[in-house]
């Protein structure tokens, strides 16, 4: 089949124009007319239909015949006058971002659509964001699956699951999601089945040697149970004597919490937060100190492109000080 682009504005959805090609159209006839001359029917016009439209995934997901896939020089070009079309400084991106996956359930439930439809829809806007991220040359995503006290609430506890489940799978096992990305479950909750570990488990085994982004996925995760942990790692030290209590200082203590596997790139620039909440909940409270925040209404399936270049463009028009004031 040809696809010749329609023309269309430059938001999505994004629509193509499908002709039949020469091919098609004659082994479509002679189908047509064998099937006329069994039943004794005129031979169908299908061959001189008009082209129809149908809806397909925006461009990114696509590479022609030479281009390479997401990620290579054709997506970061496309990329790159993207961000440029909107205004945006590649070289003020922010390198790790931060998000609350808010507002699954109640997306569902607004359209009369089992919970489960607003997790699969929710997994979609990750994969979403992870494309576009990766593109645009951030370097770290911190994604809120579920809260260690989430896990406490036996329904809370099951949709969970499936929303984990699911994108766990997705990342393990579609090589075009993990292209470049590595992923890592963080997180300390003794109510994470275990089946739940094992499948994170072979996703990073699946995703280790990959750098361009590094994605955390906060399951059962909890930012004071994180700090205390910390904590408690480094009092173990002291105790063996591998360290003296004075040494003890903020980068020692980031390196023991759960986000330190992103090297450098552990504590977020940017933290988004949908569904209209505007509230931390117990998420990254030391790595996110000097972060900037977003909160929008938009419930998380809805977060697209437009989204999240609207949180992009305000995070770069703040003034970034970390505590210090300008002179």
């Amino acid at each position: 089949m040809l696809l010749s682009q329609a023309p269309s504005s430059t938001h999505r959805p994004f629509y193509y124009t499908v002709e039949p090609s020469k091919s098609s159209v004659a082994r479509k006839h002679v189908r047509d007319a064998r099937v006329a001359m069994l039943f004794s029917q005129a031979p169908s016009a299908a061959a001189t239909q008009r082209p129809r439209r149908v809806r397909l995934p925006p461009p990114y997901a696509h590479a022609g015949a030479g281009e390479e896939t997401y990620g290579g020089a054709v997506r970061a070009t496309e990329a790159a006058e993207t961000i440029l079309r909107n205004g945006l400084r590649a070289e003020s991106m922010p390198r790790h971002v931060a998000v609350v996956m808010d507002g699954n359930a109640r997306w569902a439930r607004a359209r009369g659509l089992p919970v489960e439809e607003g997790h699969l829809a929710g997994r979609r806007a990750l994969e979403r964001m992870v494309r576009l991220s990766r593109a645009w040359g951030v370097r770290a995503i911190t994604a809120f699956a579920c809260s260690h006290e989430s896990l406490s609430r036996p329904k809370v506890r099951l949709d969970a699951r499936r929303f984990q489940f699911s994108c766990l799978h997705y990342l393990a096992a579609k090589p075009d999601a993990r292209e470049g990305v590595r992923l890592h479950v963080i997180g300390d909750s003794p109510r994470r089945p275990t089946s739940l570990m094992n499948a994170a488990r072979e996703a990073y085994e699946a995703t280790r040697d990959n750098s361009d982004l590094v994605l955390m996925l906060a399951i059962g995760y909890s930012g004071r149970r994180d700090i205390v942990q910390a904590c408690q790692g480094l009092a173990e030290e002291a105790q063996r004597g591998k360290l003296r209590p004075e040494d003890i200082d903020d980068a020692l203590i980031a390196d023991k919490l759960g986000t330190s596997v992103a090297g450098e790139f552990s504590c977020p620039d940017l933290l988004i937060r949908t569904s209209g909440e505007q509230r931390l909940s117990n998420f990254l409270l030391w790595q996110s100190a000097y972060s900037e925040l977003y909160f929008t209404d938009t419930m998380w399936p809805d977060f697209d492109d437009d989204e999240y270049l609207r949180a992009l463009t305000s995070y770069q028009k703040r003034d970034r000080r970390f505590g210090k004031r300008k002179v």
